[in-house]
């Protein structure tokens, strides 16, 4: 039986996932051109690789394989922007901020009404005390002596302030007149829209999106490794520290832990901020503080399944540190790794040893005298941190800006710099390398930290005091079963 094969472009990525026009792709697993890709028997198709431009907005593929044993290739969906162009949508955001600048204009009236009346309400005594002397002032002119007359003239005097509210009135009635007609205009879009797009039911819409989602995440988890071949432009999440540091979420696979974690700096610090959420940490909220028992040194740490991996400072011991328990669980030295600027990446900063997690596992990225300070690649036991293999590159550690692992490859940056690219890549499972040439965008000209979430399959970097994510693009070959 023949084992032939089918090579996808596979675009691994999260950041694009939620999609308000994709209920169609619900009942099948269609192609870009929307005919369904599939190989059958013995033959052997090729699908060539089409990375769609980000304008395309085309995110995800995958693969699955149908009652026959027919390969049933490519889920696509459209990142946000695309529904973000309909111009429906844009009519509908454009509708929204009219009805919000609608209600705080109405809440703004209810208030003044409120105030005013108030107001009203308290001189109304003084109304009527005025109103009954001029009536006696009118009946008999003669009762109204000079006291009289200055009393019945302070009387108006306290009066005077109601001029100012009066004419307010007037100007809040015609706000309401202004509101009734852009409410009016309002209706009239939102019916020629609703007959435009028919009578749907949007809550219906809504679940299959969300089922959608769903499968999408799970589709992306059955997703195997692949080979890097692209990187999108940078998406800056914050800007918050120093021009050095390191930021991550958990990279256990799978998890459902959402916390993000961030530590400024590269030299001595202690303080890991630990926020509940990725919309916490965009915000700078709901945060709170661990204070670790021994510094660390460089920005090589890595969070795995719930504990921070990182390497002690002005030593080559590597420290796993459990978040919850608030403890030491395990260090141990990672013998013979350089330490203390001894061989770091080009941008200096103690970053001697690397620490990182992909889809097979946890590793550390360092060098040692012995090899002459190229890099050496380690894969690390992390309940005891014991090395299991290790892997010597033959690619000098200083002559690297970073690097990071997917699918049980290094990929080394040439630079940390501007004009940065993906230069070198060294496959463990081979024990071979190449040079690469993949280039990306590096916004802020100086990275100090550059990991690889293979649970969110996206690259963590902190450039210049901005925390900033990659999506990445990988080549996937699938095998299948021929007939």
């Amino acid at each position: 039986m023949s084992v032939p094969m089918l090579k996808i472009g596979a675009v691994l990525s999260t950041m694009a996932m939620v999609t308000n026009w994709m209920s169609q792709t619900l009942p099948s697993l269609v192609g870009l051109n929307g005919t369904t890709i599939s190989r059958g028997g013995t033959s052997e198709r090729i699908v060539s690789a089409l990375y769609p431009s980000p304008e395309e907005g085309w995110q995800i593929y995958s693969s699955a394989q149908d009652a026959d044993g027919k390969c049933i290739c490519t889920v696509v969906a459209p990142a946000q922007n695309m529904c973000n162009r309909d111009p429906r949508s844009r009519q509908l955001r454009q509708l929204m901020e009219k009805v919000q600048n609608i209600s705080q204009s109405m809440e703004v009236l209810d208030l003044r009404t409120y105030r005013d009346l108030q107001y009203v309400r308290n001189t109304e005594s003084l109304m009527k005390e005025v109103d009954g002397k001029l009536k006696v002032a009118s009946e008999s002119p003669r009762s109204l002596n000079p006291k009289g007359f200055q009393e019945l003239k302070d009387k108006v005097t306290q009066l005077l302030p109601l001029l100012p509210v009066l004419e307010q009135y007037k100007t809040d009635a015609k706000m309401i007149l202004r509101l009734r007609e852009e409410v009016r205009n309002l209706s009239l879009v939102l019916m020629a829209i609703q007959e435009e797009m028919g009578a749907y039911d949007y809550e219906e819409l809504r679940q299959r999106v969300l089922l959608l989602e769903t499968r999408l995440h799970s589709c992306m988890q059955k997703l195997g490794c692949g080979k890097l071949t692209g990187v999108s432009n940078p998406i800056t999440v914050r800007a918050s520290g120093s021009r050095f540091g390191s930021w991550m979420t958990d990279t256990m696979i799978p998890s459902s832990d959402n916390r993000v974690w961030s530590m400024d700096g590269y030299f001595k610090g202690r303080r890991v901020l630990e926020y509940r959420t990725m919309n916490d940490f965009m915000k700078g909220q709901n945060f709170v503080q661990h204070l670790l028992p021994h510094p660390w040194a460089g920005t090589g740490h890595v969070v795995y399944n719930g504990s921070l991996y990182y390497n002690k400072y002005q030593s080559n011991i590597i420290i796993k540190y459990h978040f919850r328990s608030r403890s030491v669980l395990v260090q141990r030295s990672l013998s013979g790794a350089g330490y203390n600027n001894t061989f770091p990446y080009s941008w200096g900063g103690s970053s001697d040893i690397d620490l990182m997690a992909d889809e097979n596992g946890l590793w550390a990225v360092y060098t040692t005298i012995p090899n002459a300070g190229n890099i050496v690649i380690s894969r690390l036991e992390p309940q005891s941190l014991e090395v299991q293999q290790t892997w010597d590159t033959g690619f000098p550690k200083r002559s690297a800006g970073e690097s990071f692992m997917i699918c049980g490859t290094l990929y080394v940056t040439n630079s940390h710099l501007a004009g940065a690219k993906i230069y070198f890549a060294y496959y463990t499972n081979t024990s071979s390398y190449e040079y690469t040439d993949i280039p990306f965008h590096n916004q802020y000209s100086h990275i100090s930290m550059m990991d690889y979430n293979p649970r969110e399959r996206v690259l963590y970097t902190w450039n210049n005091g901005h925390q900033v994510l990659y999506n990445v693009t990988l080549f996937q070959v699938i095998k299948t079963s021929g007939d």
